[in-house]
């Protein structure tokens, strides 16, 4: 097994500010309307998984929605020890992934 390679402390990720701040400074635009354009993407890609069940952001990601089965209550064997397991019921979660672009480029 090949061990992750540690992050530096000082870098982060970056904010909604931090990208509109990227996104002006790199097409011209103001922040406010980088700003608002980043609210609307979110707004759209939300309701198209809801819709649809997938979204794409061409070159960064795809997000689409997974049904997760129901499963039992019972006992389950755990790191050796027998655990009692509560029923949860079926349930839709949100998976995503990066594109096929992003991963060529890291």
């Amino acid at each position: 097994m090949v061990a992750m390679k540690a992050m530096k402390a000082g870098n982060s990720a970056l904010s909604k500010g931090g990208i509109a701040n990227a996104l002006s400074a790199k097409t011209g635009l103001k922040k406010k309307d980088c700003s608002s354009i980043l609210s609307t993407l979110a707004e759209v890609g939300a309701s198209e998984v809801k819709k649809n069940g997938k979204f794409t952001v061409p070159g960064v990601c795809f997000i689409k929605t997974r049904l997760k089965p129901a499963t039992k209550a019972g006992k389950k064997e755990m790191f050796g020890q027998t655990v009692m397991v509560k029923a949860m019921k079926a349930r839709t979660i949100v998976k995503a992934r990066p594109a096929s672009a992003l991963k060529e480029v890291v």
